[in-house]
C-alpha cells in the first residue's frame, strides 16, 4: 500500500512538472502571438511596452516560466530586478499568488502581460504564447 501511494505521488509530481504555461495579455491588446525571446524582454525589464504581472516568487510556475523563456533561475531573475529597481530604471512586476489573480490583473489592465497554467485559461484574457 505504501509503495502505491508513493507511485501515485510521483506520477502527480511528474504531471505537475509537465504543465503547460501560457503567456496572456488583455483581450483589448492587439498582439496575437509572441516568441519566448520577446516575452523575456518584458519580464526581465528590457522593454516597457507591456506591464509584466508575475506569479509569487516561491511558486513552481514562476521558476519554470523563467527557465523556459530566458534560461534563468529565480535567483538570477531576482538579481536582475534588484539592479533595475535600485538604479531607478524599472519597477518590479507586481506579484500575485495564483493563476486566477494573475488572470484578473491582466484582464483589468490593457498593457498587462502575465503567465498562467494553460488549464486556468479562459476567455477573460488572450493567450499569445504557449510554453509546453
Amino acid at each position: 500500500m505504501h509503495k502505491l501511494n508513493l507511485a501515485a505521488m510521483l506520477c502527480a509530481a511528474a504531471l505537475t512538472a509537465r504543465a503547460e504555461t501560457v503567456v496572456i495579455v488583455n483581450k483589448a491588446n492587439p498582439a496575437t502571438r509572441m516568441f519566448s525571446e520577446q516575452a523575456a524582454q518584458f519580464f526581465l525589464g528590457k522593454s516597457n511596452m507591456f506591464t509584466p504581472v508575475d506569479q509569487a516568487e516561491s511558486s513552481a510556475i514562476r521558476a519554470e516560466f523563467y527557465h523556459k523563456v530566458a534560461d534563468k533561475d529565480p535567483a538570477q531573475v531576482k538579481a536582475i530586478w534588484s539592479k533595475l529597481v535600485f538604479t531607478g530604471k524599472a519597477t518590479a512586476p507586481r506579484e500575485f499568488g495564483s493563476n486566477a489573480e494573475v488572470k484578473k490583473a491582466v484582464a483589468a489592465d490593457p498593457k498587462a502581460i502575465g503567465y498562467i497554467d494553460k488549464a486556468a485559461l479562459d476567455d477573460s484574457v488572450k493567450m499569445i504564447l504557449s510554453l509546453p
